[in-house]
């Protein structure tokens, strides 16, 4: 027991060291790459696994992965799980996420080729949070997703947990102070 209480008391520990390098990285005015491979550092999941939108004109557009920046916009009036967070500033949580109509096609989408393992670029997310980033006057500014992915729920990995999303939330209120979170800003 005491084993275990010590690795979670580990994992708690460097988790709240990498989000306050997270939020050290405000004055750096770093890049949303930058961020997010940080991001998916301190979350423990792979790049593939993060999705950073900003809202442009009523609509959602995607500036992480940079794969999917050119991948066309998201209406605000859709359906898809982004546009329904930033919408309801609502935040998700679904550890059956297969189970909710969504749309895959950015699943689809094939990332460039890095150092990590690829052999979850196009597969299907089983477990995602999705989290509002909003910014000052209540503005929002656009939606930070987390996902695992896998070719079903048993190998994606662990489930979320609603510390987990409280840790979202703490980013997305971080990433609403970063530059490139403004409308129009370069990225």
């Amino acid at each position: 027991m005491a084993t275990t209480m010590s690795s979670i008391g580990n994992h708690e520990v460097a988790v709240k060291t990498g989000v306050g390098e997270l939020e050290s990285m405000i004055s750096q005015s770093p890049s949303p790459d930058r961020v997010c491979l940080k991001l998916a550092q301190v979350l423990h999941v792979s790049r593939n696994e993060v999705a950073l939108l900003r809202l442009e004109k009523n609509s959602l557009r995607f500036i992480f992965p940079p794969e999917l920046r050119s991948a066309g916009v998201i209406p605000l009036t859709g359906s898809a799980v982004a546009a329904r967070t930033a919408a309801t500033r609502t935040p998700l949580l679904s550890n059956t996420f297969t189970r909710v109509k969504h749309v895959s096609l950015f699943e689809a989408v094939k990332l460039a080729p890095g150092e990590e393992d690829r052999s979850q670029d196009q597969v299907p997310i089983q477990k995602i949070m999705s989290v509002p980033v909003v910014g000052p006057e209540r503005k929002v500014l656009g939606v930070v997703q987390i996902s695992r992915k896998g070719l079903d729920a048993s190998v994606a990995g662990a489930d979320f947990t609603g510390d987990d999303l409280k840790q979202l939330e703490h980013v997305a209120e971080i990433l609403a102070r970063m530059p490139f979170m403004e409308e129009g800003a370069k990225v």
